[in-house]
C-alpha cells in the first residue's frame, strides 16, 4: 500500500510546483519592458563627413590658430607657385598654410594679426577672407 500513496502525493508535489512556477512567472515586475521591445530613445542621424574646404578649414583650426584668413586670386584661378612664394615672403607670420578647393584657395593659419601687418598688400593682389571665429 505504500506505493498507492506515493503516486498521489508526487501528483500533488507536481502541481504546487507548477503552480508556484506559474504564478511567479507571471508576478514579476510589469514596469520592465521586453528585452525585444525598443526603447523610445531618438537616434540623431550622423553628421555627414566634411570634405574639401570645410574639412581643410577644420583642420587648420584645431591648431588652434588665433586668427584664420583665406586667400584666393582674384582672377580665379589656383595659385601657382609664384602666388605662393609672395604669400609666404609677405606674410612670415603665417605658421600652416593649406591649400584647398583644387588649388583655389589657401587656409591660413596665425596668431598674429595680420590687419596690423601685411594685409593690405596681400588684398592689392589676392581676395582675403577673415575666417576667425566663423
Amino acid at each position: 500500500m505504500p506505493r498507492k500513496r506515493l503516486i498521489p502525493n508526487l501528483i500533488v508535489l507536481a502541481l504546487v510546483v507548477a503552480g508556484v512556477t506559474l504564478t511567479s512567472c507571471g508576478s514579476g515586475n510589469k514596469n520592465v519592458a521586453p528585452a525585444s521591445v525598443p526603447t523610445d530613445t531618438p537616434s540623431t542621424p550622423a553628421p555627414s563627413p566634411k570634405t574639401g574646404f570645410e574639412a581643410d578649414l577644420d583642420y587648420v583650426r584645431r591648431g588652434q590658430y588665433t586668427y584664420v584668413w583665406v586667400f584666393s586670386r582674384k582672377d580665379g584661378k589656383p595659385l601657382d607657385k609664384n602666388d605662393a612664394a609672395f604669400l609666404r615672403t609677405n606674410a612670415p607670420q603665417v605658421v600652416d598654410w593649406v591649400t584647398t578647393d583644387e588649388g583655389k584657395r589657401v587656409i591660413a593659419g596665425t596668431n598674429f594679426d595680420l590687419t596690423r601687418g601685411p594685409l593690405q598688400l596681400l588684398k592689392k593682389r589676392f581676395n582675403a577672407d577673415d575666417y576667425t571665429g566663423k
